[in-house]
This record gives structure tokens, C-alpha cells and sequence, in this order.
């Protein structure tokens, strides 16, 4: 199935630029205290499905997609909140998980029983 590798791939680079962006954001780009922040902690949850999304694993896809709301809440809160650099990098965020949680759920539904696997 080529959608569901296309998906798979678009979930993928989504879900790595996100911790990317969460570590550059808190370390260095704009943290909430000079010298970097303890809010880096954010990206550690996102490393939990790292392993599943790259094998390709349905379940993985299905849970991680809800853990992904909350960096999207994060990213509206704050674009809304925010000016300058921080409300850049909150747009950023927010597209990055609508992006994620849009392949996620299509990849889970192209992958379901019945079809073919990716």
C-alpha cells in the first residue's frame, strides 16, 4: 500500500522534527529562563513511540496519536498566549502535531483488519 507507507513516513519525520523543535525550543531557542529550562522534559514522552511509529506498528499509532494532544493544546495555548519567537515555535508545534495525529489516524485506518498491511 502506498498511502500507508507515504502516511507512515509524513508520521515519522512529524513525530522526530517535534522533539527536535521541543529540545531546541527549551534548551536554547527561547526557554522560559535563561540558560535553558527544565521544560525540556517535554520531549521525553514523545521518544516513547519513536520505536513503534518507525516499525510500522498499528498499536503505536493509536495511542501515541492521544498523547500527541496534548503537545497540540500546548501549541495553541501558547500561540495564543505568547509573542515573538515562542509563538512562532507554538505555530510550529501545533502544525507538527496536527500533522502527526492526521497520518497517525490515517495509517491506523489504512492498516486495519481486512486490509492490506503497509
Amino acid at each position: 500500500m502506498r498511502r500507508a507507507a507515504v502516511l507512515r513516513a509524513v508520521a515519522a519525520a512529524s513525530l522526530g522534527a517535534l522533539i527536535v523543535l521541543c529540545l531546541a525550543w527549551e534548551l536554547r531557542l527561547a526557554p522560559l529562563r535563561p540558560g535553558g529550562s527544565w521544560w525540556v522534559i517535554k520531549a521525553l514522552p514523545l521518544t516513547l513511540p519513536l520505536g513503534g511509529v518507525l516499525a510500522g506498528r498499528r498499536y503505536t499509532y493509536q495511542w501515541s496519536s492521544m498523547l500527541l494532544l496534548a503537545y497540540f493544546v500546548e501549541g495553541v495555548t501558547r500561540s495564543l498566549t505568547e509573542r515573538g519567537l515562542s509563538q512562532a515555535l507554538a505555530a510550529i508545534e501545533l502544525t507538527l502535531s496536527v500533522t502527526f495525529i492526521a497520518a497517525a489516524i490515517g495509517y491506523a485506518r489504512l492498516t486495519r483488519a481486512g486490509l492490506d498491511k503497509a
